[in-house]
């Protein structure tokens, strides 16, 4: 079954009436589950599209994920009315034999992190889940880590080394000063500096839990787009994606966006890549069937398959994501043969000028390993991205914490045990 999005009469535990107000005497902030249009009237609204919220974070994303309940919350003045400073997709899953949820808010929750009062959405946040019955909670803090560009990264490449060797283009100070802030409010960073390699993770995530790291990808590969024309899209590329995407126009190589009758076609792309680079989502066509019919019935054209032809026959196939000014690379599948006329080269060129032609601020090729070792295999996806010019950028990956109690303390051990069994 899909996630069921609870409305707050469903919860174990209701808030009153006026629900959690921020008990901190910081303003009137209000935490109540909100409708889905209430939700994405918000996103849509200039204050929610500057949050820059993730299609992880979207009301659609809890039609996509199985054996999940889901809640949608929004805080502000009067979230009821629409009157709404952040939302949050909070995912509920059960803990066998128990009435207890794990709660996860992956990429989320979409809020203000550079708010200084902070506790005056947390706080409110955790009360309501811990009402819910959650013992423990995941989110996904939006503010970046650090970032270095592909100009640095490209000659300090070497034996053994990793991303963390190399110092960064960037350190976000609003990261550093979320980090810290989590800290001293007991979250726990999930994994550690070496963790969070999904880079091939399509953007789904197993959101579970384990504590053993990230769901989703900790380092990310992002291509600017704000402010840049096609020439100077063309110009970021390498010599090499250059000579590729004319080597596939000169090919005959004709890339079309396709439907949801080229899904099962994608997919077994997509196993034979699995095979081939040594890598395994666990994602069904019933998976992707789900996810392109809930993204798109929330906005037509949200999710976008492009296909790569060639004398007829598909060699290539790449999914984008389109959510208010940002554009997402979720997942790509090729065929083995044929590989010389850059079918895949040819997908990413189009994709990124349909991504600036929609007006994307940033085309997001979702996760790269951290490792800068030529001869380790993951080093692959991380070279092909660096060839757009980009920028790798290294999130504050997700934050763990229970909800307090020696209960939900041992809840949450017990929980992290059975994941890791199963």
């Amino acid at each position: 079954m899909s996630a069921l999005l609870v409305p707050s009469s469903s919860s174990p535990a209701r808030p009153s009436r006026n629900g959690n107000r921020n008990r901190n005497g910081e303003g009137n902030v209000v935490l109540r589950p909100i409708t889905a249009q209430t939700y994405r009237a918000f996103l849509a609204s200039p204050h929610g599209e500057a949050l820059g919220a993730g299609f992880l974070q979207c009301p659609s994303w809890a039609d996509v994920k199985e054996g999940w309940r889901a809640q949608l919350l929004g805080w502000g003045p009067d979230p009821e009315a629409g009157e709404l400073t952040g939302v949050a997709l909070a995912l509920l899953r059960q803990l066998p034999g128990t009435r207890k949820y794990f709660a996860y808010l992956p990429e989320g929750p979409v809020a203000d992190w550079g708010d200084p009062g902070i506790d005056g959405w947390l706080t409110p946040l955790l009360e309501h889940l811990r009402r819910t019955g959650a013992f423990a909670v995941r989110i996904g803090p939006s503010p970046a880590h650090r970032r270095w560009s592909a100009a640095r990264l490209k000659p300090l490449t070497g034996p053994g080394r990793r991303l963390g060797d190399v110092l960064a283009s960037e350190v976000d100070p609003l990261g550093t000063a979320v980090a810290e802030r989590l800290r001293a409010r007991g979250w726990h960073r999930c994994g550690d500096d070496a963790t969070g390699d999904d880079s091939h993770g399509d953007g789904a995530g197993s959101g579970s839990g384990s504590g053993s790291g990230d769901a989703q990808p900790r380092h990310v590969f992002q291509v600017p787009l704000a402010g840049r024309t096609t020439e100077d899209l063309w110009s970021g590329l390498n010599q090499e994606w250059r000579r590729n995407v004319r080597r596939a126009r000169k090919e005959g190589v004709e890339v079309v966006v396709g439907s949801a009758a080229d899904l099962p076609e994608f997919c077994r792309l997509l196993a034979l890549t699995e095979r081939r680079d040594g890598f395994r989502l666990g994602r069904s066509l019933a998976y992707y069937e789900r996810q392109y019919a809930a993204l798109n019935a929330e906005e037509p054209g949200r999710m976008k398959l492009y296909l790569a032809r060639h004398q007829g026959e598909i060699l290539a196939a790449h999914t984008l994501i389109t959510v208010g000014r940002r554009a997402w690379y979720q997942t790509g599948a090729s065929a083995d043969h044929r590989r010389e006329v850059r079918p895949s080269n040819a997908l990413q060129w189009r994709m990124l000028l349909d991504a600036h032609a929609l007006g994307a601020d940033v085309y997001d090729m979702r996760g790269v390993p951290s490792t800068l070792d030529p001869e380790e295999r993951a080093y692959g996806l991380l070279r092909w991205k660096l060839g757009t010019g980009g920028q790798v950028v290294e999130t504050l990956g997700e934050w763990e914490r229970s909800v307090g109690g020696s209960a939900n303390h041992a809840l949450h051990r017990a929980f992290q045990a059975y994941l890791k069994r199963r």
